[in-house]
């Protein structure tokens, strides 16, 4: 066996895994569901949003299909503009890329706080410390903003965080509206420390188990010390013609820059 072909078996063996390397298991919810959730913003006041995801994408083989696409619709308070945020499927992580944590609100400027969907999509944002990758909407599109420039005021997860969950299923099914006491019950089942409170600064375990990958551009990921461990700037890059990688995603030039 090739190390590529090595190395792309532990990839999608690593893409089954999450941050802390529990499996990640399809409890319910056949092909999708939606339901309502009601969010307590930082100010004290909630707001209703409406949630959905659907399942598909890569999977291992006696496992259900995955998460591929979740979104939530809301209106801004004190105004009657509907925004949506999606986290889409995309093939390089063969899912949904986030898996979101928090909707806050400041000064009618909405924020989202998502962590990455598992050891691919960590890799692909950048491997973020603590392990979230926010959002601020400009009045037209959601850009991503660097974690320092979250509000401060926002404290805490909101949202359900577990939504392939069993109880949040049951909840569903009883309550046209999911409240948001209920979601912090939920919610308190979770020993991850970033899912009690929104952090702020780095932990040594925020990694998990997610070793650091680059993908190949072919659909694959390779770990990053088969580029490391090549005695020169040129054998990285001999490497990376042997892996088929175009310029655009071979590291070398950043993993040997100054050498």
């Amino acid at each position: 066996m090739n190390k590529a072909t090595t190395m792309k078996r532990w990839a999608i063996a690593i893409s089954l895994m999450t941050l802390g390397g529990s499996i990640s298991a399809c409890a319910t919810g056949g092909s999708g569901t939606s339901w309502k959730e009601e969010v307590l913003l930082h100010d004290g006041s909630t707001i209703i949003i409406e949630r959905s995801f659907s399942r598909g994408g890569r999977h291992e083989i006696g496992q259900g299909p995955p998460i591929k696409e979740q979104d939530i619709t809301f209106t801004v308070p004190g105004s009657n503009k509907t925004i949506i945020w999606q986290s889409e499927y995309s093939e390089d992580v063969g899912r949904s890329n986030f898996n979101l944590l928090a909707l806050d609100v400041l000064n009618g400027t909405p924020y989202i706080v998502a962590e990455p969907n598992l050891c691919l999509s960590y890799n692909k944002w950048g491997r973020p410390n603590p392990p979230y990758v926010t959002f601020k909407y400009d009045g037209n599109t959601w850009q991503r903003i660097p974690l320092v420039e979250l509000p401060a005021e926002f404290k805490q997860p909101n949202v359900a965080i577990t939504v392939d969950d069993a109880d949040l299923f049951r909840e569903i099914d009883k309550h046209t509206v999911v409240s948001a006491a209920t979601i912090k019950a939920l919610n308190s089942r979770l020993t991850q420390p970033e899912y009690k409170t929104i952090l702020r600064e780095a932990y040594p375990t925020a990694a998990g188990s997610c070793g650091e990958m680059v993908y190949d551009g072919n659909g694959g990921w390779i770990g990053v010390g088969w580029f490391t461990d090549q005695p020169s700037f040129d054998a990285c890059l001999n490497y990376c013609r042997q892996e088929k990688m175009s310029a655009q995603y071979c590291p070398c030039a950043t993993l040997f820059k100054g050498k």
